[in-house]
Parts: structure tokens; C-alpha cells; sequence
């Protein structure tokens, strides 16, 4: 019996041999690429909006808001029926979702009396293709036969990053050559690239990430303590990040006088760069670097770079804050589920999905907070931004408690 078991282990072991993961790679790099177009694509049309519709800063904090709190949600749903669904079915839903949100994006504010409402429809729409992605793409890749899994998901992560970038770099050159009065058709081109990325998923391997019934069940993560403190964690790294990402624009044009050119190129796209920098130097050499060290350092470089920008009184201060703040983040949230994962190994889908449902959390108060305590202040973005420093904060002190009461060396 003994033989035939390792004979029957042996003959996985060629069959995963043989199936070609890198196509599952490539297909979810290119599902990174597509949240980071969805996340970031509406928050750098911001004054555009604020100029052409006249909604106020603390109605334009609601686009993130919604987005993320949509995320949430289906965060939640996911950890009950991904698994029940499956994993290829919900992921090419995903990418379609994600593509037509942003395809109505280009005409569906226009069509309302409102345009916030139309435009938070849009965002409600992508948002949900976007959650998906977010909670499947990492157990997918988790699944995966690859070797050294925190340096492969923070090089899967990394691709969010460059994601942002193409997102920065391709929009501004299209508003450079254009003008933003033609920003509903750049919203038809980037949703061609979900449209694609539904062909990849279709046809590349997908690895169930635990055996059927091992999985910890949604009850069992919330009996456990130590759950608790990682979706702190997530909730900060989600808020540490977006709190400068959605509102970088708005504040490099706004409160540096920088032009919108400029201030995207250096300032959003500043951020995304150090960030996927950052992410593709732990991916590579990551196995040589204590994870848990490297996150306290993060978090202390996170609060230097919101106080840089909340108290620049020159527009290199609130740059450098800036493109600081994209390499300092850059590690918390692949780290948080690196380190989740590897002490909860049987949380399954369920795990990821709270932990991307906490991270969203974080991702929807944090610029929530940065936008209605700058409305509070005169529409003032540095204030806003200076109350940003608690999520930084409240991170450093979780990744202490953590290696303080759970002796965890990851």
C-alpha cells in the first residue's frame, strides 16, 4: 500500500511537472495589472471631475470609499463560495466585470442627473471584478508547485505596482497629447486589458489551495486569536498605502502647485515605482532578509514620508514624501499574508479573503480620512494627509506585539 501511495505521489508530482504554471503566472501578473487600473485610473481624473461636474473633495473621497467598501463586500462572499463556485468560473467573471465597469465609465455619468451617481456605478461594477482578483490571484499563485512563496508573492504583488505605472505613464501621455476632455476614451482602451487577461485565465492551470474539507472553516479563523491581530495588520497596510496613492494627484497639483503632467509623473508615478521596486527586491531577495524586521523598518520610513508631505513647505519635500511612502509600503501587504499564511497553513480561502476584506477596509478609511479631514480644513490635503500617520503607526506596534508574544521568525 505504501508503494502504490508513493508511486501515486510520484505521478502528481510529474503531472504538476508538466503543466505549464507559467501561463497561470503570466494571467495573474496581468490580473494585478488590472486592479491597479481599476484602483487608480478614476482617482487621477479627480479635479478633472471636480472641475467638470463640480463634485466637492469630500464627494470625490466617496470613489475610493465605494470602491473599496465594494471590495469588502465581496471579500466576504468570496469566503464563503469561491470555493463552492471555483476558483477559474469566478476569476474570468472577475476580469469581465472589470472590463465592462470601466467601458461604462466612458458614457454612463454623462447619462445621469448626477454624475457621481453614474460614476459610482461604474466603480461599483469594476470594484467587484477588482475584489475578486484580489482575493484569488494570491491563493492561486500560494497553489503553485514554485519554491520560496513570500518571494513569489511579493513579486506577484510588484506587478500591481507596475500596473500603476503603465496606468500613470500611458494616461498621462494620452492627457499630454489629447487633453483630459477625451478621458472617456482612454476608459474604452484600458478596458481591453481585463477583455484579454479572460483568454489567460480560461486555459492556464489552476491548483485548489488546500485539499476538499481541510480548509479552516470561516468559524474556526474567527475562534483564533492570533487572526485577530493579522487582520489589524491588513487594515493598516491597505490604509498605509492607499491614503497616499488615491489622493498623490490631487495633492502634488493642489498643494505643491505642481502641473498635473509633473505632479503624476513624479509624484503617483514616484510612488508606484519605489513601491514595485521595493516588492521586486524582496522577491528576489527576500529569502536572505528577516520579513517581520524589514515591515517594522517599512513602517517607520511610512510615517517619515506622511510627515514630509504634510509639512512640505517645497515641492521636493512633498515629492520625496511621496515616492518614499510607495517604497516603504511596498512590503505590508504581501508581507501581512505572507506572514498569516504561514502561520495559519489550513486557512485556505477563507483566510485570504478576510485578509484582502480587511485590507480594502483599510484601503476605503484611509483616503476616506485623508479627504473629509482636509474638507474639515479648508480643503487642505496636508492636513489631511497628516492624519494619515496613525495607520503607519498602528502597524509598527502590531508586527512588536507579534514577534513579542509569538516568537514568529518570518
Amino acid at each position: 500500500m505504501d508503494r502504490d501511495m508513493n508511486e501515486m505521489t510520484g505521478l502528481q508530482q510529474k503531472t504538476l511537472k508538466k503543466k505549464n504554471y507559467g501561463k497561470t503566472k503570466l494571467a495573474c501578473y496581468l490580473g494585478f495589472v488590472t486592479q491597479a487600473i481599476t484602483a487608480n485610473f478614476a482617482p487621477l481624473l479627480f479635479l478633472t471631475f471636480y472641475r467638470t461636474y463640480g463634485i466637492s473633495y469630500a464627494d470625490l473621497a466617496l470613489i475610493p470609499l465605494v470602491f473599496f467598501l465594494t471590495q469588502l463586500v465581496v471579500d466576504f462572499l468570496c469566503a464563503r463560495f469561491a470555493d463552492k463556485i471555483g476558483y477559474r468560473r469566478s476569476i474570468v467573471v472577475a476580469e469581465i466585470l472589470s472590463s465592462a465597469g470601466l467601458l461604462m465609465l466612458s458614457f454612463v455619468p454623462d447619462l445621469c442627473p448626477h454624475p457621481l451617481t453614474g460614476i459610482l456605478i461604474c466603480v461599483v461594477i469594476y470594484a467587484v471584478g477588482s475584489g475578486l482578483i484580489e482575493v484569488l490571484c494570491s491563493p492561486i499563485i500560494e497553489a503553485c508547485p514554485f519554491e520560496n512563496k513570500e518571494s513569489m508573492m511579493s513579486l506577484l504583488h510588484s506587478f500591481y505596482c507596475w500596473g500603476v505605472v503603465g496606468t500613470i505613464l500611458v494616461s498621462t501621455g494620452f492627457f499630454a497629447l489629447f487633453g483630459t476632455a477625451n478621458w472617456r476614451i482612454l476608459a474604452c482602451i484600458w478596458a481591453l486589458v481585463p477583455l484579454y487577461n479572460v483568454v489567460n485565465f480560461a486555459v492556464c492551470p489552476i491548483e485548489p489551495i488546500t485539499e476538499e474539507g481541510e480548509g479552516m472553516t470561516m468559524r474556526q479563523l474567527l475562534k483564533t486569536k492570533i487572526f485577530w491581530l493579522f487582520i489589524l495588520l491588513m487594515v493598516c497596510a491597505g490604509a498605509s498605502e492607499l491614503s497616499m496613492a488615491q489622493w498623490a494627484s490631487a495633492f502634488t497639483e493642489s498643494s505643491l502647485g505642481i502641473s498635473k503632467t509633473t505632479g503624476d509623473l513624479l509624484g503617483c508615478c514616484g510612488f508606484a515605482v519605489f513601491m514595485g521596486l521595493s516588492r521586486a527586491w524582496y522577491g528576489r531577495y527576500g529569502e536572505k532578509v528577516n520579513l517581520t524586521s524589514f515591515m517594522i523598518v517599512s513602517g517607520v520610513l511610512c510615517l517619515i514620508s506622511y510627515l514630509l508631505a504634510a509639512f512640505a513647505k517645497w515641492p521636493f519635500m512633498g515629492l520625496l514624501g511621496c515616492m518614499l511612502c510607495g517604497f516603504s509600503v511596498a512590503i505590508m501587504w504581501p508581507g501581512s499574508l505572507s506572514i498569516s499564511s504561514s502561520r495559519l497553513p489550513k486557512g485556505g480561502t477563507a483566510l485570504f479573503a478576510f485578509l484582502a476584506l480587511a485590507g480594502d477596509l483599510g484601503g476605503a478609511a484611509g483616503p476616506a480620512l485623508v479627504g473629509n479631514v482636509s474638507e474639515f480644513f479648508g480643503e487642505n490635503l496636508q492636513a489631511g494627509l497628516l492624519a494619515g500617520i496613525i495607520f503607519p503607526i498602528l502597524l509598527v506596534v502590531s508586527v512588536l506585539f507579534l514577534r513579542k508574544t509569538h516568537k514568529t521568525t518570518a
